[in-house]
């Protein structure tokens, strides 16, 4: 996979859809069969982990990069952005700057994601907002 050359740790069996785009592959790690889906944006200022059987579907954005609006150049900051195994990130959803989408957990369509999404947990809505949370599996 020619994202290798560039520095990006991709496991085995990983699928990635040829229309991804991709800033500083450098900075991306994704486990094994993990899918990233068409048209998804992986913007990798900061690391970006997608964990094991992880899903990004199509439109997704995960945005690993901002400025800080504390000051008045606002510098670039680069906070990372982790996608725990078996988490599923569906279509046009947006994760922000820093943010953990938990093991299990689903970003539905087109949700905005700017806080921590516990495990098994699934969020909708702009902003995202739990609606439920699933049961553990054995």
């Amino acid at each position: 996979m020619i994202l290798r050359l560039f520095g990006a740790k991709i496991a085995e069996g990983v699928h990635i859809y040829p229309t991804v785009r991709i800033t500083m592959p450098w900075n991306i790690e994704i486990g094994e069969t993990a899918a990233i889906g068409d048209r998804a944006i992986l913007y990798a200022l900061g690391a970006i982990y997608i964990g094991p059987r992880a899903t990004v579907s199509q439109g997704a954005h995960l945005c690993a990069g901002s400025h800080d609006i504390s000051k008045p150049d606002r510098p670039l900051i680069r906070p990372p952005i982790k996608i725990e195994q078996d988490a599923w990130i569906a279509a046009d959803a947006f994760v922000g700057p820093g943010v953990t989408i938990g093991a299990g957990a689903i970003v539905g369509a087109r949700a905005v994601a700017m806080r921590d999404v516990a495990p098994r947990t699934i969020v909708v809505g702009n902003p995202a907002r739990v609606i439920r949370t699933q049961p553990s599996v054995p």
